[in-house]
């Protein structure tokens, strides 16, 4: 018997699949724990359509974000921070505070985890910072620490 299922089953997949699977199972354990439910050829037209659609959003949102690792190539942030003798910053800048610029002044929500920052900027000067924009997409950013 084909059903789709509603739910993820460890055993057969994840919510959403088509699946066959002996009648038995199907109709006394599947269909009454609603994991899963007959499918005719409407509900596999609806299946169909839906994964189109997502497969359209997904493709639309890696070429937004391709368009925008564009434009944070030709982008310098510019932060401020206090600095002693020789450049040397009293803190750093880490990753949280260059997200927080990015939303500040590019209007640019990223989470943190986000920007791959291998260690905390410690001195002023100008620095190629990567920032995750979605899966496989990677835009370079510029940032310039400066004297406050």
């Amino acid at each position: 018997m084909r059903v789709v299922l509603l739910q993820d089953v460890p055993s057969l997949g994840k919510a959403g699949t088509v699946v066959t699977v002996a009648e038995g199972y199907a109709r006394n354990y599947l269909i009454p724990r609603r994991l899963a439910e007959p499918v005719d050829d409407k509900r596999l037209a609806e299946i169909k359509r839906r994964e189109e659609q997502k497969a359209q959003a997904k493709a639309a949102r890696l070429e937004a974000a391709k368009r925008l690792a564009q434009q944070l190539a030709t982008t310098t942030l510019t932060l401020k921070a206090r600095a002693g003798e020789g450049g040397k910053l009293f803190g750093a800048v880490t990753a949280k505070e260059i997200a927080a610029a990015l939303a500040r002044n590019l209007n640019l929500q990223v989470d943190k985890k986000q920007v791959l920052l291998a260690s905390p900027i410690k001195e002023l000067g100008e620095y190629t910072v990567e920032v995750r924009l979605a899966a496989g997409v990677v835009g370079k950013i510029k940032v310039a620490v400066e004297q406050e």
